[in-house]
């Protein structure tokens, strides 16, 4: 087994988000999900054993996650295995410290989202308003007003959400990567984003596996260098 003092530059902690386990760029050819969550889950565990790297969920993400991976019908060694080997711990909503620039930061960025879902929701009045000045029939001038709200639910909710903060497990993943000085491992976009506001080292899930497997590489070998040596 690889040893690891508290300064190693291997001995890390990540706070992990819901998006790492379900992305299809975690999986290998035309694997399942639970084939790929069970290989991750098997890598943080020889990542736990071998280089001491300890990986945390916030217990609203992991409930989250749960649900997710029960709706996709996986076995229960998945949720052994997620128990065992990732930690779940509370963020101290009270203990850490947040600045005010990113505070305000947010407000203007929901604030100027607000008024770009309200121009998205003016032009797909306009757009039904003409429908509704064409000869068609009262058939096709529903049909047509049914793919104008599709149309603008799907626009007002790219325009609102993407690349924002959008939930409590959202928050709840910062400020506990924050507490921990952890890295944030997420394909989630607004997480990535506001990771920066907040000073904290992130990777995309997708390049998680391949970074674990660097470390345990790097350390086999460094090991079979030290014996060869002795």
């Amino acid at each position: 087994m690889a040893t690891t003092g508290p300064d190693d530059p291997l001995r890390q902690r990540f706070v992990l988000d819901t998006s790492l386990f379900i992305t299809e760029e975690i999986r290998e050819g035309d694997e399942g999900v639970e084939p790929a969550v069970l290989r991750l889950l098997d890598q943080l565990a020889r990542a736990k054993l071998e280089l001491g790297i300890s990986c945390y969920m916030a217990p609203s993400i992991h409930d989250e996650l749960t649900l997710m991976l029960e709706d996709r019908d996986v076995s229960e060694e998945v949720f052994r295995k997620l128990d065992t080997w990732v930690i779940r711990k509370h963020p101290d909503h009270y203990g850490v410290t947040i600045p005010a620039e990113i505070v305000y930061g947010f407000i203007d960025e929901m604030s100027d989202r607000v008024d770009r879902g309200l121009r998205v929701s003016e032009e797909a009045v306009r757009e039904a308003q003409s429908a509704e000045d064409t000869d068609a029939d009262a058939a096709e001038q529903l049909t047509e007003a049914d793919r104008i709200i599709s149309r603008l639910r799907d626009k007002y909710r790219r325009t609102l959400r993407q690349g924002v903060l959008d939930s409590r497990e959202d928050f709840d993943l910062l400020v506990l990567a924050r507490e921990l000085d952890a890295g944030v491992v997420t394909e989630d976009q607004g997480i990535i984003t506001w990771a920066g506001e907040f000073g904290l080292r992130y990777i995309r899930g997708r390049s998680f596996p391949t970074l674990l497997e660097e470390y345990l590489r790097a350390t086999e070998a460094s090991n079979y260098d030290g014996e060869y040596r002795g």
